[in-house]
């Protein structure tokens, strides 16, 4: 599973049990992620959530870290047996909108920003799944 995390939503992805390709799942309220993630995960085989971790040009953390930070906390006190793996998430939302012009999508489709975070969340587990095979 990776979740890109944002102050209002978080986008989710998850891969199928071969990990071969990432999916988009959904976008949920920021707030609700822990309780959804629990959920999920008493659910579905799920081995380790990735998290977008923000950062700039330099490689440092970004501003946004700031907000991300607490929000892991909660996360990993609703799921505490499960590995949480952090992982540079540079440039997905700049992919996320190449992928929807690309994709054909309308200008007005490509303003729906829950869209944006799923599509974000889905290359940022693609990334994270290819950077496993290296």
């Amino acid at each position: 599973m990776a979740i890109d995390f944002g102050r209002k939503r978080c986008g989710i992805a998850v891969t199928d049990v071969l990990r071969i390709v990432a999916n988009g799942l959904t976008t949920v309220p920021t707030a609700s992620l822990p309780a959804f993630v629990a959920d999920y995960c008493s659910k579905e085989t799920v081995d380790a959530i990735v998290v977008g971790e923000p950062r700039d040009m330099k490689g440092n953390p970004s501003e946004s870290q700031r907000f991300i930070t607490p929000a892991l906390a909660r996360l990993r006190k609703a799921v505490p047996d499960m590995p949480v793996v952090l992982f540079d998430e540079r440039f997905t939302s700049v992919l996320a909108h190449r992928a929807m012009i690309d994709g054909g999508l309308s200008k007005m489709a490509r303003r729906d920003k829950a869209l944006v975070d799923e599509i974000s969340a889905t290359i940022l587990l693609n990334d994270y799944l290819q950077s496993q095979q290296l």
